[in-house]
């Protein structure tokens, strides 16, 4: 009886111990084997079999790339305290499984020192300004530090990121104010500039305009001059001299322009001399105007050239042809 018992729980016992011999690895893992203690090797991903009891699993080793996050809190050169977020991936390199699993107790911590140590030794030297422009810089630094020293423990360094950088709220706000001023001043000048385009364009725009308006008016005035020296002639054809035609003309225009001025229904008041004798004293008053003036240029003339040219003065002591008059 007792016999039949045992046997069952020895079958059992044999399958329990055949069992423990069998393990599966995942992939992108590796399983550290220890005999009694003392490192035996390493198994890589599928299924192994080792000695039950003797054997034992002392770790699995990740060997996917992994992140850590580091949030460090540091002073710049320019006196402002800036957190920044490194991001570190690293890797186990799959040779060094053995430093990776004996030589380091906690890889995290080690990495996140390191981190400290080479952000507390770059920023300090920065400005604000620079930290913005040149963290790619403090990222190769912080790089190149952890690949010397991590690499001696079984840990490759893929890539390190300054993925955020955060000043001092007030300093933000400042920043932020900076930032919104020299906006507006340069808002300011694009709309100053505008407003000189367009009073440069409309001061154009009016010399433009007089010039057109000074050419017709110029033009009309030749017309006028031509059409009034062809009135001449034609008066001159039927026997009438040309002071008589001149007055004619001129009282010709009085009147048409007094009849133009009464068919204005909204003009003001003007009064105007309207006798006959009105148009020959324009016609008297502008002769008198033009002699004069031609005998005040003439006077003007005779005045410059003696300024210009004043006579030599004789010199009595020296007759003439004597050395001292040459």
């Amino acid at each position: 009886m007792s016999t039949m018992i045992i046997i069952p729980i020895l079958v059992v016992l044999a399958l329990i111990i055949l069992f423990s011999g069998i393990f599966i690895v995942k992939q992108q893992t590796s399983v550290v084997l220890e005999r009694f203690g003392k490192f035996l090797g390493t198994r890589s991903s599928g299924l192994h079999f080792k000695i039950p009891i003797i054997d034992q699993i002392a770790g699995r080793i990740n060997l996917k790339v992994q992140q850590l996050d580091v949030l460090v809190e540091t002073k710049t050169k320019d006196d402002v305290f800036v957190k920044l977020k490194i991001s570190v991936q690293f890797q186990v390199i799959k040779t060094n499984v053995y430093d990776a699993f004996y030589k380091l107790e906690s890889p995290h911590d080690q990495i996140t020192s390191y981190v400290f140590d080479v952000v507390r030794a770059e920023v300090p030297k920065m400005k604000l300004d620079d930290v913005f422009e040149r963290k790619d810089d403090i990222a190769i630094a912080v790089k190149r530090e952890l690949n010397q020293a991590m690499q001696d423990y079984g840990y490759d360094i893929i890539k390190t990121l300054v993925t955020d950088i955060d000043p001092d709220a007030q300093v933000k706000s400042a920043m932020n104010r900076i930032n919104a001023a020299e906006r507006e001043k340069v808002a300011a000048e694009y709309v100053a500039e505008a407003e000189r385009i367009k009073i440069v364009a409309k001061a154009r725009a009016e010399a433009e305009s007089k010039r057109l308006q000074g050419q017709g008016i110029a033009d009309q005035r030749r017309e006028i001059a031509r059409g009034l020296e062809e009135s001449v002639d034609v008066l001159n054809n039927v026997g009438i001299n040309s002071q008589e035609a001149s007055a004619l003309i001129v009282v010709t225009q009085h009147y048409d322009t007094l009849q133009s001025i009464g068919e204005q229904t909204n003009s003001n008041l003007i009064l105007l001399p309207n006798s006959p004798q009105a148009g020959s004293d324009m016609l008297n008053n502008m002769i008198a105007s033009f002699t004069a003036s031609n005998q005040i240029g003439e006077a003007m003339k005779a005045q410059n050239s003696l300024t210009m040219n004043p006579p030599k003065k004789k010199n009595k002591d020296n007759p003439p042809g004597s050395d001292d008059s040459i």
